[in-house]
């Protein structure tokens, strides 16, 4: 039975008569990185802004670690790091001198900022002045002031965002440690597919305000599955030979399609053709990418 650290019910934001967000019902287990998929103006923001309490609801309701948002807000909040946007800092004062303002606010142990600093690979920079840090360097400061609190969720809003390769490969390994080494669940919001399927278990994809997929990325990965093409000597009298071996086969020119992919579906085709007398000159995988099924979700809004 999984633990869910966030449920919402039907969770809705309308504005002046237009919905940025309508019937959202998010399901995000325990101990996962949950990739929030979706373009810019799509409501990813503005579901995450209702889910820390920034703004209020139109209807629905938000359940984090099991408790009401709305009855529960302060107790629940105290358990959520979270970074929207660009990280706020002192350019003029170092890294432990910015976390320090934000541990007495939110009074942390002293002893914290070295960890976070720690986690997030800032130790050695931590006396220089942030208005010298990269860009990547500034976006893993903004997590480790997420972490302060020692959250048992962590929120972030494109992350990745307006960075190099390497600082996106840096705050990509710094976001896949969370659940594993530190036990936080993570909801990471962006609108590249290819990042966060690098990084989440479990994805969901908004279009318009509205969820039009929630699985897991294994699952998002089977049905990008793609098919395999074979060229063989005589198509015809080759398929006859195929679908009396009970083997779904579909006739192109000379070229027959399967569905599958699977190395031993594969095998045993040819195996069958080449027992068969036949001869079999190319054999071909043809895969959707990840990126087309995207983007066909996207264009049909196909619920899952």
């Amino acid at each position: 039975m999984k633990e869910w650290i966030i449920e919402t019910g039907m969770l809705g934001k309308r504005y002046k008569g237009r919905y940025a967000v309508s019937n959202l019902n998010l399901k995000i287990a325990k101990g996962e990185i949950y990739g929030f998929l979706g373009p810019n103006g799509a409501g990813k923001t503005t579901t995450i802004r209702m889910l820390l309490g920034l703004i209020k609801p139109s209807h629905g309701s938000i359940n984090i670690f099991g408790q009401s948002l709305a009855k529960n807000r302060m107790s629940i909040l105290r358990k959520v790091g979270s970074l929207v946007e660009y990280p706020s800092y002192y350019g003029h004062l170092t890294a432990v001198d910015n976390l320090e303002t934000i541990r007495r606010i939110i009074d942390a142990p002293k002893s914290r900022i070295d960890e976070v600093l720690h986690i997030v690979g800032l130790t050695k920079e931590s006396k220089r002045a942030v208005k010298g840090y990269s860009l990547g360097m500034k976006q893993r400061l903004g997590i480790a002031s997420a972490l302060l609190g020692s959250p048992e969720l962590l929120v972030l809003d494109e992350p990745t965002n307006g960075l190099d390769p390497s600082g996106i490969l840096e705050i990509r390994e710094l976001i896949k440690a969370m659940p594993k080494e530190h036990g936080i669940t993570v909801l990471i919001s962006s609108h590249l597919l290819s990042e966060v399927e690098q990084m989440a278990s479990t994805v969901g994809i908004i279009r318009q305000g509205e969820l039009v997929f929630q699985d897991t990325i294994d699952n998002l990965r089977q049905q990008a599955q793609g098919s395999m093409s074979l060229r063989v000597s005589n198509a015809r009298q080759v398929l006859e030979l195929l679908r009396y071996r009970g083997i779904d086969a579909v006739q192109h020119e000379s070229m027959l399609l399967f569905n599958s992919t699977d190395d031993k579906v594969v095998s045993r085709v040819v195996q069958e053709i080449v027992q068969g007398g036949h001869s079999v000159y190319r054999v071909e995988e043809k895969r959707k990418s990840l990126e087309e099924l995207f983007l066909r979700i996207m264009e049909e809004g196909v619920r899952q």
